[in-house]
């Protein structure tokens, strides 16, 4: 008789995690799991220690891996299982860059529908990012910036694509990734001056320089980690 494998012992799942849905649990669960380097490059991944660890049925997991795999995060080989892809430094460049482009259109959406109160509510917000060195307060304050240039662009659109996006960094990002909270702070910064001086195309200029900063951190941070290819 073939004895049973072993269960791997797997980490306790992010915050982030355990906010999503079942499917996106999973699929967010071993992207942390990849940027950990608990999976590397070529592994199979084992749903079956991964439904445990997240308490959930092999379903949700297989659910997980199929978005993955059009992520370009794992390939799934019949009757063998899923396999951790190499990242691509370029894939993460682009994917920041489509930030910063996105953001940008949202900007002079903003300030062409509905930019009273916004680029007051923005300096409130860049005051404080530069008052606090805490990345959960970083964090909740990049987010309602990011949030309330959104909401004041008044398009459904917008936030359709944005849904669409993959985070690429699971947890906190500005805890992740070294050197993040000073380019955001002044990436918002810059951001706030343009708009004061009524100069929305060099405030969407200025979006896109602050996600393609943020896109070199998180590739640095990727190969420290040794995710990407060797070349």
């Amino acid at each position: 008789m073939v004895s049973a494998k072993p269960a791997r012992a797997l980490p306790a799942p992010n915050d982030t995690v355990r906010r999503r849905s079942s499917g996106y649990q999973a699929a967010d669960y071993i992207r942390q799991l990849i940027f950990e380097g608990q999976l590397k490059p070529g592994e199979r991944v084992p749903q079956d220690d991964i439904a445990e660890a997240l308490s959930l049925s092999r379903i949700p997991v297989r659910e997980g891996l199929i978005a993955l795999e059009r992520e370009g995060w794992v390939t799934i080989e019949l009757n063998r299982g899923a396999f951790v892809n190499a990242l691509d430094a370029d894939a993460i460049r682009d994917s920041y860059e489509l930030f910063g482009l996105i953001y940008g259109f949202a900007t002079r959406c903003a300030m062409a529908r509905s930019a009273e109160g916004l680029v007051d509510r923005l300096a409130e917000l860049e005051k404080e990012l530069r008052d606090t060195d805490d990345p959960a307060e970083v964090d909740r304050l990049a987010a309602a910036f990011h949030t309330a240039t959104v909401d004041a662009a008044r398009s459904p659109r917008i936030k359709v694509v944005l849904r669409a996006t993959t985070r690429l960094v699971t947890g906190n990002f500005f805890e992740q990734i070294p050197g993040a909270i000073d380019v955001e702070r002044k990436g918002a910064a810059a951001i706030v001056r343009a708009l004061r001086k009524g100069d929305t195309e060099k405030a969407a200029d200025e979006y896109l320089t602050m996600l393609r900063r943020q896109g070199e951190l998180v590739v640095s941070a990727f190969e420290t980690r040794g995710l990407f290819a060797a070349a």
